[in-house]
């Protein structure tokens, strides 16, 4: 009898401690446990006895990037995330593709500076960038979308006139909401702005991306003219935007302007965020090869500075 007590005991024993090893003790007891759900870590009780679980408080992880769509040809089009702070700022480039491979080549020289660099983001500010807006476009002269440099651009100047235009052959700096027309004009020439305003999955994206997030400003790359230039769209300029303009073509040390007049645009992204009240401005860069890091880094770091206020 006194052995039959002594094995029930040791029985005992074991079980309990196969229970508090496997943590069941601590959770019934109430111990916070970790669940981690698309990108977003949240603490979470069970109640002790019934399994369930409860909230108790959102800890939020900083998402590095999200895919907001794709392109023609099936290319992923990811914005990339920097920071925490309600104040979203939204960096493009690559929206002509390889015609103007120099403005997404600026906004992974951004990305590379910001990942190394965290701490220059301000707390209450988050910066997104869209560095290829345009993937298949860049993809046809560069043969990448991402991890390029300037001799892996194709020497030939037809195949970057055509690497301008989506899969579609529409030039999607022509296929937004403000003033939109089937024929825009490039220069002197006649280019595509789609069937309808949005007939395109990239400029799709961007618009779905830009009305789910409402950004505080948004700041787009283009090539080339070497300034930088406010957007308005059937209206005056937004007074934020005309700040925008001016700090950052003061720290650049681009020539400023009221709006883009060398030939007549429809269609034109950046006027179409300005019709959405987000002060906004197109950088163009002076040629189609170089990225002018120091000059733009000091206008982004100025509108940091101006938006952390």
């Amino acid at each position: 009898m006194k052995n039959l007590i002594i094995i029930v005991a040791v029985v005992i024993l074991v079980g309990l401690g196969a229970y508090w090893f496997m943590g069941g003790w601590q959770r019934d007891a109430g111990i916070v446990d970790i669940k981690r759900d698309q990108g977003t870590t949240t603490d979470v009780t069970k109640t002790p006895g019934n399994g369930q679980t409860a909230v108790v408080s959102p800890v939020v992880q900083n998402k590095v990037e999200t895919v907001i769509g794709k392109s023609v040809e099936g290319r992923d089009i990811t914005a990339y995330h920097y920071g925490t702070g309600d104040k979203e700022i939204l960096l493009v480039g690559g929206v002509h593709g390889g015609y103007s491979w120099n403005t997404a080549l600026v906004a992974y020289e951004i990305m590379d500076y910001l990942k190394a660099n965290p701490g220059t983001v301000p707390g209450n500010i988050k910066v997104t960038v869209i560095p290829v807006l345009n993937p298949d476009g860049l993809f046809k002269v560069v043969g990448a979308t991402a991890g390029f440099t300037k001799a892996d651009v194709s020497p030939s100047q037809a195949v970057q006139v055509s690497g301008r235009f989506n899969a579609n052959d529409v030039d999607l700096n022509r296929n937004f909401d403000c003033e939109w027309q089937k024929t825009g004009m490039w220069q002197s020439k006649t280019v595509s702005g789609g069937s309808a305003a949005f007939s395109e999955p990239e400029s799709v994206a961007l618009k779905n991306y830009v009305e789910a997030h409402r950004p505080a400003a948004a700041v787009v790359f283009f090539s080339s003219a070497g300034g930088v230039f406010s957007s308005s769209c059937g209206g005056g300029i937004l007074a934020a935007t005309t700040a925008l303009t001016n700090l950052y073509a003061k720290a650049a040390g681009y020539p400023a302007y009221k709006s883009f007049d060398f030939y007549a645009t429809t269609g034109d992204m950046v006027n179409w965020l300005a019709k959405k009240e987000i002060p906004a401005i197109s950088v163009l860069l002076t040629n189609h090869t170089d990225t002018e890091w120091t000059k733009n880094w000091a206008g982004i770091k100025a509108a940091l500075d101006y938006y952390a206020k």
